[in-house]
This record gives C-alpha cells, sequence and structure tokens, in this order.
C-alpha cells in the first residue's frame, strides 16, 4: 500500500481524501492502514485501490514480486490476461530444470 501511494506521489492525505475521507482524518487513518494497525473492509480496499490506481489483488501481493507480476498483468487487455494466465499454467506443469531453463531464454542473466 505504501509503495504504491509513494510510487505515485501521492500523500496519506490525499489518498484518504480520494477515498471520500475527511481531510483532517485522512492521514491518520492511511497511517493505520500502512502499518497495518487498522483492519480494512473489503469496500475501503476497494476505494483504497481506485484511488492508488492499481488492481485490489495487488494491495493483497504478499511480496513485491507478486505486486509487480499483478500490475504488470493489470496493463494487459482481458484476452492477454487469459493467456498469460494460460501460460503460468503450463510453465508451472514443467519440471523446475525446463522451467529454469526456459526462463534462462527468455531472460537476461541476473533477472530472474
Amino acid at each position: 500500500m505504501r509503495q504504491a501511494r509513494v510510487l505515485r506521489g501521492l500523500s496519506q492525505r490525499e489518498v484518504g481524501v480520494r477515498m471520500g475521507m475527511d481531510k483532517d482524518t485522512a492521514s491518520a487513518r492511511i497511517s493505520r492502514y500502512e502499518s497495518e494497525g487498522m483492519s480494512i473492509s473489503l469496500e475501503a480496499l476497494f476505494e483504497l485501490a481506485q484511488a492508488l490506481e492499481v488492481p485490489p489483488a495487488y494491495l493483497l501481493a504478499t511480496s513485491p514480486a507478486m505486486a509487480d507480476a499483478i500490475l504488470a498483468l493489470g496493463e494487459q487487455s482481458a484476452a492477454q490476461q487469459e493467456r498469460f494466465a494460460e501460460l503460468l499454467g503450463k510453465l508451472g506443469e514443467l519440471s523446475e530444470k525446463k522451467r529454469n531453463a526456459l526462463i534462462e531464454q527468455l531472460l537476461p542473466p541476473g533477472k530472474d
């Protein structure tokens, strides 16, 4: 959440106001969300995603790599998203050795 906000150059107050919060309490509330000191409702999660212009799943990612993958996938058309999902499924079916060999062919060294 913090990463998306910072990448967009937004203050905690700006994000809260975009979500429809009172400007006087917005910063404190977003701070509590970011520090996980306050749980967020599903409705607020969707509002936050809209305020940050990211898919809601991005905010639930458990690692930076997953968050990056979600953003990259979200930039594709619906048809391309389906194809990428199919491709990921097929990659998962390969042995680790074959999968790593294919990744080495597609990505420059040090990028996996």
